[in-house]
């Protein structure tokens, strides 16, 4: 009982305190504020001027106690308290930030890379979206390929066919590739992997070192391509006039074509599914087969003939042009299949004979060898020459590589 009675009478001591507090406030005149007259219900009044400096909060030594936001008179006076919003940037930070690079290399980092180096890297970072030959994989976008189409309906633009600066491909891979991962490369990976985007556009040189200095030297197929934007001064006045509501078309609107006879949006993203139709097939591939594996059967010496002494600058040019195999093939002693089967002997080889190899449907049916001209057409247009290869290479587009490559090829037997 005694400590319920302490409670009560603690709680009514306390309750009495607060009554008398607020009577003597309440009792008090409001002259006795002569400095306050917001208590009279007036707008609150402006925070006087400080009659010393203020600090600025623009460097970080202005913050008092290191908070952000608040400065104090010199004097050390708080009545002239002030807010203010945030701090200048540091250098660090403005560097971060900064990352813009012009088309004559204004904003470029000392580095250097080549596309021999950076193939290994482009398979690593890039690959998985913009294919092994920068081709584009599945609805990604295609980095290679697309010279002269510009001017077709469905035209393919892309790094070698419509991109004005090289200096925007380093801008655009250093600031936000790879996906999900953005600004993680060094600036050497970055040269690099440009550096294998040109040589797959056939550009430069697998060889050629890419720094700051040479990349803006590099020039662009479509770098004459674009025109200064003018429609401001040759087009917008005639927008602006009272447009004429009358008389459009002679003839009613017409529906000409629907979406899904156009088809422009694909059922599918990738042409692989094409391969496991057994139909069309081996019809598709059957016929230009064997004409010309018919050679090398009427005439057994020829391929020895014709692939036992290459020229060897051909092969050596050809040796460069087989790194565009490398990320799927190999070749030499101790060769074995990757994505693509081992290619030792494959001049005069039978297609589709490397044991063990899961080929597609379509080149598991082919009849004949490859003989040159057949590895001619292949290499040169493979998902044209083979519908339903599983091969992704889009092909050389320069005769002489082609031949060059072949000549390597046929350096290396069984």
């Amino acid at each position: 009982m005694s400590k319920s009675l302490n409670l009560y009478v603690g709680t009514i001591a306390g309750v009495g305190l607060m009554l008398v507090a607020a009577y003597n406030f309440a009792d008090r005149n409001v002259a006795d504020f002569p400095e306050n007259p917001q208590m009279l219900g007036e707008l609150p009044a402006p925070i006087p001027e400080p009659e010393a400096p203020v600090k600025t909060a623009a460097a970080p030594e202005a913050l008092d106690g290191g908070i952000i936001g608040a400065a104090h008179a010199d004097n050390g006076d708080t009545k002239g308290l002030r807010f203010g919003l945030g701090r200048g940037a540091l250098p660090e930070e403005i560097a971060a930030w900064n990352l813009d690079v012009s088309p004559d290399g204004t904003g470029l980092p000392a580095g250097s890379g080549n596309a021999f180096d950076g193939e290994a890297i482009f398979e690593e970072q890039c690959a998985v979206c913009h294919g092994s030959f920068a081709e584009g994989v599945g609805n990604w976008p295609k980095l290679a390929g697309g010279d002269g189409t510009l001017a077709d309906e469905d035209p393919l633009k892309t790094v070698g066919s419509y991109w004005p600066y090289t200096s925007t491909v380093w801008d655009y891979v250093h600031r936000s590739m790879p996906f999900g991962n953005a600004q993680s490369l060094s600036v050497d990976d970055t040269y690099a992997i440009v550096a294998y985007i040109l040589y797959s556009n056939d550009i430069i040189d697998d060889e050629f070192e890419l720094n700051q200095d040479t990349l803006p030297e590099v020039v662009l197929p479509n770098a004459d391509g674009f025109i200064i934007d003018d429609r401001a001064e040759t087009e917008y006045s005639k927008w602006r006039t009272e447009p004429c509501m009358e008389n459009c078309k002679d003839a009613p609107v017409e529906i000409t074509m629907r979406a899904t006879v156009l088809d422009v949006t694909p059922e599918e993203a990738v042409e692989e599914p094409a391969a496991t139709d057994p139909a069309p097939e081996p019809a598709a591939a059957v016929d230009p087969a064997p004409e010309p594996a018919a050679e090398p059967a009427a005439d057994p010496a020829a391929a020895p003939a014709a692939t036992g002494a290459p020229d060897p600058e051909l092969v050596a040019a050809g040796e460069k042009v087989f790194n565009k195999c490398k990320a799927c093939h190999q070749i030499g002693d101790g060769a074995k299949d990757r994505v693509g089967p081992q290619l030792n002997g494959i001049v005069g080889r039978e297609i589709g004979s490397v044991e063990g190899f899961k080929y597609s449907n379509t080149m598991g049916s082919m009849d004949g060898a490859w003989d040159a001209e057949t590895l001619a057409a292949f290499l040169a247009d493979p998902r044209g020459t083979v519908k339903g290869t599983k091969m992704a290479f889009a092909g050389l587009r320069k005769d002489s590589d082609v031949e060059a490559l072949i000549a390597y090829l046929s350096s290396f037997s069984q």
